[in-house]
């Protein structure tokens, strides 16, 4: 199976591998699962039912002693638990008696947003206070001597890529958000083939689909800076005169208009000129010729792109190859289909792109 884009590799759940003596029920497993759910328990070949062992800390027990033989028994470990957390406060709540005419209350620090006031008993919506500084409250209506104000803030905190994306680097202390995660390295022999990828590189987003029944161009702007590999989809469309499509790509200072290397090609041999200032699409154009495909743009780093799409007709038995590179001045993020004249007006279908 081929991948286009990032370059996904397998990494191992750990296992660890016992020899049963016939006697022996105890066994030392090399880090602490969760419980008996976090592990799937093999003896000779034959899964084992969570109910027939237990789990105490690093300590695996079964209620009756497995059969004798050499590496019989496996444990694989379904999650390994953090180790090395630090308990933090996620909620802080901080009373106040309030003095007549009290609006300012100096708070523990909090983030803006994450903060909530009550005033006797009653909690205040967002325009009765202001709480932009992180350290202060200032209520909009002073307060009488003696009201209960309380204020309850909320710790921010995220985990992403806990595990990076790198072969060997589970086994490592890495360290996110604040949270140390130790784990064993992954030296087992066996290997459960599970696929590793980045957190954005593995989400697929769908664009807005965008009727081609008018204007010149169509666009697809403001593209994540992350986005790998884009996929142009057509449906139904056409252009109401002969001048051919381009494919362009741009960035932030607007869509790039030279530069561009390739060619497309027909299924009956006729091959288009190369156009430097976008991708070409078709080899020929007309009023009611009708357009369906898609197109594939990916990145080869360093703002490197390389593009390669198919196109047919549902009007004629005609068939589109294009392929072709370009070296952006900076980041992608958008995507355009125009013609070569950029006069000729789209009249049919819609366009849309997925992004990974």
């Amino acid at each position: 199976m081929a991948f286009i884009g990032n370059q996904p590799f397998t990494a191992a759940f750990l296992t660890d591998t016992f020899s049963g003596t016939g006697s022996q029920t105890a066994y030392t497993m090399t880090v602490a699962p969760a419980n008996t759910s976090s592990i799937i328990v093999a003896v000779t070949g034959v899964l084992q039912d969570p109910s027939t062992y237990s789990v105490s800390g690093t300590t695996l027990t079964f209620s009756a002693a497995p059969p004798s033989g050499t590496s019989n028994i496996s444990v694989r470990y379904l999650g390994i638990p953090a180790s090395g957390v630090t308990t933090t406060a996620y909620r802080t709540v901080t009373d106040f008696t309030a003095t007549a005419a009290q609006t300012s209350f100096s708070v523990p620090s909090y983030t803006v947003g994450y903060i909530d006031v009550y005033r006797n008993g009653v909690r205040l919506v967002s325009t009765d206070f202001t709480a932009t500084t992180g350290t202060t409250v200032v209520l909009v209506n002073a307060c009488t001597s003696g009201d209960s104000v309380v204020t309850e803030s909320f710790l921010v905190s995220s985990v992403l890529n806990a595990i990076p994306n790198s072969p060997a680097s589970v086994g490592t202390s890495n360290i996110v958000s604040g949270v140390t995660l130790t784990s064993p390295t992954l030296t087992s022999p066996t290997i459960s083939g599970a696929v590793v990828s980045s957190m954005n590189s593995s989400v697929i987003t769908s664009g807005t689909a965008v009727a081609s029944t008018s204007g010149t161009s169509i666009d697809f702007t403001s593209l994540p800076t992350w986005v790998k590999r884009i996929t142009v989809m057509l449906r139904g469309v056409s252009t109401n005169s002969t001048s051919l499509w381009l494919l362009q790509l741009g960035t932030s200072s607007g869509v790039t208009t030279s530069g561009y290397l390739g060619l497309v090609s027909n299924i009956s041999g006729s091959v288009s000129s190369a156009y430097s200032a976008g991708f070409t699409l078709v080899t020929d154009s007309a009023n009611g010729n009708i357009y369906h495909g898609l197109i594939q743009i990916v990145t080869l780093g360093s703002n490197n792109f390389v593009i390669n799409g198919i196109l047919s007709r549902s009007d004629a038995a005609n068939q589109y190859t294009s392929a072709g590179s370009i070296a952006l001045g900076g980041v992608l993020d958008r995507v355009r289909i125009t013609t070569v004249n950029g006069t000729d007006t789209f009249d049919a279908g819609s366009i849309n792109i997925l992004y990974e």
